[in-house]
């Protein structure tokens, strides 16, 4: 059977309604969030829940994030607590992520946990992702929008690059602001950092009056993105790199001489935001590449949590 290109769909009504038609339909579409595109399908049906793992070809202990229009529909699934409504309030919509248990009758996809007995949900703030969600009225499970454990995609050219004809189509509203995934924070016990993301930890503990745990390499997986590798180039990666070393391409951040630079002022907002769109670039020129040293705070937590497993050790 050839394979089907994939649709590219202009963000608007029209666009935004025959999107929602292909994922009631049971069909995947990728679409925009304000952190990342995300590989979009109905959360309550296993099939397409299926339809994603194939997909981006990622293992089924993975769980995935489901996206909601509201809080009000994300209670419809999980037990909310006081925290929850704090951090919702504050945060909802946006790039935070909450763990938490899951409803009796909750009509999530098994797959979609990966058998646990909690879900990772959110609201998006992207004005396009929030109306698919209102106009299809259901739970949207999506990952990243990209094979499984490479970079992630900021515009609508990378889900295209690797999953054409793998998925029914891509909403296109051009470059995502955020250009991290989102802080996940686990709420079923004490509150814990699963992910740090595109919202900064230090502005969730302020809120809450303490810190949050943390997870530690080794820990079961309970959330997106704590694989040890992970958001990984075809090439090789090296941290912390004061300069480049021959044969290799530099990322750097601050004013200094560089193949692609994050954030020329030693911004980290604009460096988030940069920091997927340059890696893809970079690796398109097949040499390893060298990426200069992010300092560890606000949103340098979650580029270096990136960074670091994309340079982690992959398996032969």
């Amino acid at each position: 059977m050839p394979v089907q290109p994939t649709l590219r769909l202009a963000a608007d009504p029209d666009g935004i309604a025959r999107a929602a038609e292909l994922l009631r339909d049971g069909r995947l579409v990728a679409f925009p969030t304000e952190t990342v595109y995300g590989l979009g399908g109905d959360a309550t049906n296993g099939q397409a829940v299926a339809g994603i793992y194939a997909a981006k070809g990622r293992p089924s202990f993975n769980p995935l994030i489901a996206h909601v229009a509201s809080a009000e529909a994300a209670r419809r699934h999980v037990h909310w607590s006081e925290t929850a409504e704090r951090l919702a309030t504050a945060f909802w919509p946006g790039p935070l992520t909450l763990v938490l248990p899951l409803r009796a009758n909750h009509g999530i996809s098994e797959l979609v946990t990966a058998g646990l007995d909690t879900l990772a949900v959110r609201v998006p703030a992207h004005p396009t992702a929030r109306t698919l969600l209102a106009t299809l009225d259901r739970p949207v499970a999506a990952p990243s929008a990209n094979p499984s454990g490479r970079i992630s995609p900021t515009t609508a050219d990378h889900v295209l690059a690797g999953l054409d004809g793998r998925i029914a189509a891509v909403l296109d509203a051009g470059p995502c602001g955020v250009g991290v995934e989102s802080t996940i924070v686990g709420l079923s016990g004490t509150p814990i950092l699963l992910r740090p993301g595109g919202l900064p930890t230090e502005e969730i503990e302020a809120l809450l009056g303490q810190p949050l745990a943390r997870h530690q390499q080794g820990d079961n997986i309970s959330a997106p993105g704590q694989l040890l590798s992970h958001y990984a180039p075809q090439s090789t990666v090296r941290l912390n790199a004061r300069a480049p070393s021959d044969g290799e391409v530099f990322l750097g951040f601050g004013p200094m001489d560089c193949d692609e630079n994050l954030s020329p002022s030693g911004n980290l907002t604009e460096a988030a935001a940069n920091l997927f769109a340059a890696l893809h670039r970079l690796d398109t020129t097949g040499k390893p590449i060298a990426i200069a040293p992010i300092p560890e705070r606000g949103l340098g937590l979650a580029i270096n949590d990136r960074l670091r497993r994309a340079a982690a050790p992959r398996d032969p």
